[in-house]
């Protein structure tokens, strides 16, 4: 049985194993199999890649620093040419647009990159703001190889533009990662394909890896309309002393209250192996819906299904719980990450 990839690049062929499969978030079909789990094995323990999809948002002109600097969450005033950041764009009102990560290529050249797919939402938005602004911008669609593991090798030349890559032409982004205990990088270009001594894997493994570690993902724990609180990720999205930006006024009341939000985001381990799906929800011991899952994945390390899920604040893990509807399995609501 052929194993999930993304694309031409991210298909391979699993060895003659006694696999079985689990229908997973979005109602795909996860593959679990000899090669999933050495999949997990070399993301977690070992160096392993996974190439998917990512579009870039470049920004050019003269204005482009200031710009920016009155648009996004993080302080860009000293960021250098080479060096990298992660911030947010927001709605006015303070609620999440998207998250994206930000490269300064030159002292009037900004790189963007965010899931596949925001790209445009995220130009069309700051087009909005551009008034009398000598500021350009332009939405590619590009790949991603994302390399994770204790045995990584080091990034090409992380914050830099000068990576090879499978087509042979420079990196547009390299950016190293942390993923709680699992260190890594990522590198987006035109064409991308793992470096010797790097084991291409299934992006399924990969997602079981980042629900464990605990890392919010666009479309999924990420979405628009969030009060970026919930998922945990102002403390290295936000800067609190840089002045001004659009929908700060939100962000700064709610980290004034001491984080303090209608939910939270927490790691699930499920009874069994069957992954429930986006949306599904979870009781208390009294059946009260107290949150819903976001993210699901089988997880070797667990032997059982691990997910993410936005659960009501007043819900202190560890917890005992159940999920909702026909399914009722009993499961344990924990903090993040899963796995150190």
């Amino acid at each position: 049985m052929p194993c999930q990839g993304a694309g031409a690049a991210g298909r391979r062929r699993c060895g003659a194993h006694h696999d079985t499969q689990r229908r997973g978030v979005g109602g795909a079909v996860v593959t679990v199999s000899e090669s999933y789990r050495a999949d997990y094995r070399e993301l977690r323990h070992g160096a392993g890649g996974v190439v998917t999809a990512r579009d870039l948002l470049m920004l050019t002109g003269p204005d482009t620093a200031e710009f920016l600097q009155g648009q996004l969450s993080q302080d860009l005033a000293d960021l250098a040419p080479g060096e990298v950041t992660s911030s947010l764009l927001l709605h006015p009102d303070g609620k999440l647009l998207c998250r994206l990560r930000v490269t300064r290529t030159e002292e009037e050249r900004f790189l963007c990159d965010l899931a596949p797919g925001l790209g445009e939402g995220a130009r069309s938005r700051l087009e909005r703001f551009k008034l009398r602004v000598a500021v350009d911008l332009e939405v590619r669609r590009l790949a991603m190889l994302s390399v994770r593991g204790a045995a990584a090798p080091p990034p090409p030349a992380a914050g830099s533009a000068g990576a090879p890559t499978a087509d042979g032409e420079d990196a547009a982004v390299v950016a190293g990662v942390r993923w709680g205990g699992i260190g890594g990088w990522d590198l987006v270009a035109g064409q991308v394909a793992p470096p010797e001594g790097v084991r291409l894997c299934d992006p399924a493994a990969l997602e079981a890896v980042r629900i464990e570690a605990g890392i919010p993902e666009a479309g999924k724990e990420l979405t628009d309309g969030l009060i970026p609180a919930e998922a945990g990720i102002v403390a290295e999205t936000v800067s609190f002393t840089k002045g001004c930006f659009v929908g700060q006024e939100l962000v700064a009341r709610i980290d004034s209250r001491g984080g303090n939000t209608p939910r939270r985001l927490r790691g699930v381990v499920l009874e069994g192996t069957d992954l429930p799906p986006a949306g599904a929800t979870i009781t208390d011991a009294g059946g009260s819906n107290i949150g819903r899952i976001t993210s699901s994945a089988f997880s070797p390390g667990f032997g059982a299904a691990v997910a993410l899920a936005y659960v009501h604040r007043r819900v202190e893990p560890p917890a005992p719980a159940r999920l909702g509807g026909d399914d009722g399995r009993s499961c344990e609501i924990r903090v993040l990450p899963l796995v150190p």
